[in-house]
This record gives structure tokens, sequence and C-alpha cells, in this order.
């Protein structure tokens, strides 16, 4: 298969988009809280949950943290983590 060629213009806005991927990941993270809140079955709650896990590990969450969060399954307790790992992200 050929090997595609980005302009300038395409190869900046790949750049962009991992540049801000942890703070892209961080929103995502922020709607399936929200989600979460609003699940009314539990099967729906535990396909949020699985993606919750995914997108942590994505994000580099330790595996102890992204444990805890998972076997408390709190949306409260995921969504002060994500206030903080917000926090943290703005710093840098």
């Amino acid at each position: 298969m050929a090997r595609q060629e980005y302009s300038k213009h395409q190869k900046k806005i790949i750049d962009r988009y991992y540049e801000n991927l942890d703070t892209i990941m961080l929103t995502k993270l922020q709607e399936l809280a929200t989600e979460l809140y609003l699940a009314e079955s539990s099967k729906k709650q535990d396909r949020l949950w699985d993606r919750v896990g995914k997108a942590m590990a994505n994000i580099g969450v330790p595996p102890e943290i992204r444990t805890h969060i998972l076997t408390k399954r709190s949306p409260e307790i995921l969504a002060k983590n994500i206030e903080d790992w917000l926090r943290q992200a703005n710093k840098r």
C-alpha cells in the first residue's frame, strides 16, 4: 500500500491532535461520567465502565488508581479524579 503524504496544513492538524490527546481523552472521560450518572440499566453501566477503563489506560492512569475506580464503580469518585487530572493537565 502506498504511503500517504500529508500537506503541511494536515501535518499541523495531526500534530495538534496528538499534543492535546490527554485533554481530549479527559473530555471523553467527563462525558462517560455524565453518561454513568444517567444510565438506567446495569448492562449499560457495565459497557460504560469498560469504556472508562480503556480511556484511563489510554491517558496513562496508574493501574492501582484504575483498579480502585473500577472496583468502586462510583461516578462521583471518577468525576473527582477527572477534576484533579484536568487541573494537572492545565498546569502543564
